[in-house]
């Protein structure tokens, strides 16, 4: 097949019908085979009937329904584990994301060579205060700290060759950095397309205030798990080595100077409790580290569970 296009969703069910009667219209005349994969992430307003009605009319239309709401990555993981697309665009359901953009990014991934295109929604029609400029220091932050120039990571329109589904795993909130996943896995062609981007139509937005304290989390977490997530005692191995050598010295020294030179009271100093700290600290980490490799070694997949939580059509 050429082309999935994947569509989580939570309680979207006045957007379907138009959403994929507007696919529809932009793929029809193209020389491609398509699916179009509905991921129902435990609404309750009746959008998995409207999937349904539309998977009996249209048989490239297949539909995945959680039992309860688990997020956009779990909806995510759950489609990419099932595309059969050599390439997989990823858009929401709310109707902002235009389908007329999805030739132009299939041809950046199939003739420009690209692993990843991510949309940039360079003029955007959300309130400047809660989303427009939180957004800005949020992309800007995550350029920082990732190396990777993209002005949007958090547009849900993006193009992906199927390796690239294929090899990460999105899980918690990790939606947002798939594009820093992506390149951790290999894949270093990354680019980025001006998109157009729509007012929502119908309903509400599904993300509230706590993205704020979420976001920052998750990208502290995708950073370890990047960097250390196969071998987690590079990490804690030498900071706790240091924190223990630097207690030992600590309480080496002032042992000398009881011993050699009669001073006592050492007990009172606080350096003797900085030196007793350090060396339970350092010793903590190094354990910690060594848990978490034989965690690393042994655990199982992180949405394995999902597989019991879905009805698919």
């Amino acid at each position: 097949m050429d082309l999935s296009i994947v569509i989580p969703l939570l309680n979207e069910r006045e957007s379907l019908p138009e959403l994929h009667a507007w696919i529809r219209n932009v793929l029809d005349d193209l020389p491609w085979s398509w699916e179009i994969l509905f991921v129902d992430d435990g609404s309750q307003d009746g959008s998995w009937e409207v999937i349904t009605a539309l998977a009996a009319k249209d048989p490239a239309v297949k539909g995945v329904r959680f039992s309860r709401n688990y997020g956009k990555s779990a909806a995510l993981q759950t489609a990419f584990s099932r595309v059969k697309g050599n390439v997989v665009i990823t858009m929401d359901a709310d109707l902002q994301d235009n389908p007329e953009e999805i030739p132009a990014l299939v041809h950046m991934i199939r003739e420009e060579g690209f692993d990843l295109v991510s949309g940039w929604k360079k003029v955007r029609h959300d309130p400047a205060l809660t989303k427009n400029l939180p957004s800005k220091f949020y992309n800007w932050t995550v350029r920082r700290m990732t190396g990777i120039p993209l002005h949007d990571f958090n547009c849900g329109l993006k193009a992906y060759k199927r390796e690239v589904v294929r090899a990460i795993e999105i899980y918690g909130d990790m939606h947002r950095y798939i594009p820093v996943l992506a390149k951790w896995a290999g894949f270093h062609r990354i680019g980025e397309k001006v998109v157009r981007h729509q007012e929502r139509k119908f309903g509400v937005s599904k993300f509230g205030v706590e993205r704020f304290v979420r976001g920052p989390l998750d990208l502290l977490s995708v950073m370890f798990i990047s960097r250390f997530g196969k071998r987690p005692m590079h990490f804690f191995g030498p900071l706790g080595v240091l924190f223990f050598l630097i207690g030992l010295v600590i309480l080496l020294v002032l042992s000398w100077q009881k011993l050699m030179h009669h001073e006592y009271g050492i007990a009172d100093r606080p350096l003797f409790y900085f030196g007793i700290l350090a060396l339970i600290m350092g010793t903590q980490l190094f354990v910690t580290g060594f848990l978490a490799e034989l965690i690393s070694r042994s655990a199982s997949q992180r949405n394995d569970y999902l597989i019991r939580e879905t009805t698919g059509i």
